[in-house]
């Protein structure tokens, strides 16, 4: 065998072994993607993830998007509890770091018709699989509706099926000012699919 044709045996295993995960991740999402309300049955609760906050502590172009999406699905009679899922921490200086306290502010500041008594804050949803496995285990969700932008939608629902929720999604727009940013958001799902395959073929070897 020539080195030539052994390189490109080698190109080759290594192509399947990334499409494949990322192939099974987005077809896996893809079924479970819904438009509107009128496609979805009443669940146990939305799920809004976070997306991070402007200098002033208000959510994010993105997360605004993604927490009046929400509460609109809360509006149509989806579900009655919204959970608001993100990361909150102190900073260095003293201030805090809150996206689901921004996000309910949000909601109660602009009236968008989400009453108090239906919010739920998980301050732990560090990342994705960390928000979809808190849902189930610690809030005892079994059907959710999932919010985010919809580059990540699938990758999104493939882990919320995999922590347990039998989940639907609504993706909202992901349209930036800033197209590079844009771009990148969009390509680095690529990797991100791949890397929640692996792992999660890693816990189902442990289990």
């Amino acid at each position: 065998m020539t080195p030539l044709k052994a390189t490109a045996i080698v190109a080759g295993v290594l192509a399947v072994a990334f499409t494949v995960p990322v192939a099974i991740v987005q077809a896996t999402g893809h079924v479970r993607v819904r438009h509107d309300s009128s496609e979805i049955e009443k669940a146990d609760a939305v799920v809004v993830l976070g997306a991070g906050l402007r200098a002033d502590g208000t959510p994010s172009t993105y997360l605004r998007r993604r927490v009046e999406a929400g509460a609109e699905l809360y509006r149509a009679g989806v579900a009655p509890t919204v959970i608001l899922s993100g990361d909150a921490h102190d900073n260095a200086d003293g201030t805090r770091y809150d996206e689901p306290g921004s996000m309910r502010s949000w909601i109660l500041d602009n009236d968008l018709g989400v009453p108090d008594d239906a919010i739920v804050l998980d301050r732990e949803g560090f990342n994705t699989t960390a928000t979809c496995r808190r849902a189930h285990d610690l809030y005892g969700v079994r059907t959710a509706v999932v919010v985010t932008q919809d580059y990540h939608l699938r990758r999104t629902l493939y882990s919320c099926v995999e922590a347990g929720l039998d989940a639907v999604g609504v993706g909202v727009s992901a349209a930036s000012v800033q197209p590079a940013q844009w771009a990148w958001w969009h390509v680095r799902e690529l990797p991100a699919s791949w890397k929640a395959a692996v792992r999660s073929l890693g816990r189902r070897r442990v289990g």
